[in-house]
């Protein structure tokens, strides 16, 4: 593990701590406690599973699995059972390879997300980790709703020391994208990065104004790989859940990034997210730094929660 990954892995450790002592601890004492494999064995993980914001579907095909596995290997022990659960827990969140194509080729990502939920942050880090990679950024403030929306992307691309094609206030949305369109072409970026609003308690002037954005960016740069990232906030537990299904209905979203992990016990929504929507985590989240935002591993989250060197 290089030195940066290992960074991240104890970050991601102590992020994940309140979320541990949710469910970890809570499966600990199970194994402890009980000296049969039973319908009341089953049922108290099943309990915390849920409790933990692991979600109904993914709690049920993770029990169904577990029940599977019992049976095939014959075992007798609940404390025999502990590997082949969190086991399960980790197949849950596999959604195929991940793939972060964008990083490879010319592309736009709009990232999308509520108010409050770390969205604007989001898009600055990730223009700073494409930057330290070597990549050309364009920054596109097409948030221009939030007032103070287009004066913090300012100050992120500043620190990130990349371009930033903003609109005044109150600017039409799609101007702004047509502008940083424009520019990208003739300034060579590698990837152009929207930050736009989402309005969901009104989702039809969302979806109209995502479909002109679209519109923009297909007509003017149709050689462009397209992203569409929607940042949830992880403290939100089920809430974020419910969002990422709300967007998921206005447009064709790519993955999640999953923000504020660190301050919170419902980190189990990631487990959710994958296995209810089929939509990939691709960054999480777990503090302020710009370091703290990092590609997403189902494994190294797994081996996280339940503090096991990967």
């Amino acid at each position: 593990m290089s030195e940066e990954k290992k960074g991240f892995f104890s970050r991601l450790v102590s992020g994940l701590a309140k979320t541990r002592a949710n469910i970890a601890a809570g499966i600990d004492s199970i194994f402890s406690g009980y000296s049969a494999i039973d319908d009341d064995f089953y049922e108290e993980i099943e309990e915390i599973l849920i409790m933990g914001d692991i979600g109904i579907n993914a709690t049920n095909a993770i029990l169904e699995d577990l029940k599977q596995k019992v049976k095939e290997q014959k075992i007798k022990e609940p404390s025999a059972c502990k590997e082949l659960l969190i086991n399960s827990i980790r197949e849950q969140m596999r959604v195929g390879e991940v793939a972060y194509r964008f990083e490879q080729e010319k592309s736009v990502v709009l990232v999308i997300g509520v108010n409050g939920v770390g969205k604007t942050t989001s898009v600055g880090k990730l223009a700073g980790k494409l930057k330290d990679q070597g990549k050309k950024v364009i920054l596109a403030a097409a948030d221009t709703f939030r007032a103070a929306a287009g004066e913090q992307l300012t100050e992120w691309a500043n620190r990130a020391g990349v371009d930033i094609i903003g609109g005044c206030e109150g600017a039409d949305p799609a101007s702004v994208v047509y502008d940083a369109v424009c520019a990208a072409k003739a300034r060579h970026a590698d990837v152009l990065l929207c930050d736009t609003a989402g309005r969901l308690h009104n989702k039809k002037n969302l979806m109209e104004e995502l479909r002109k954005i679209n519109r923009i960016i297909d007509r003017e740069y149709p050689e462009a790989f397209r992203e569409t990232l929607v940042v949830l906030d992880g403290t939100t537990g089920q809430n974020a859940l419910e969002q990422a299904r709300q967007f998921k209905e206005v447009c064709d979203i790519t993955g999640i990034i999953l923000t504020k992990l660190d301050g919170t016990a419902k980190g189990g929504i990631a487990v959710a997210i994958q296995s209810e929507l089929g939509i990939p985590v691709k960054y999480i989240g777990v503090g302020e730094s710009i370091e703290d935002l990092q590609k997403f591993d189902a494994d190294e989250f797994v081996n996280a929660l339940f503090h096991q060197e990967s």
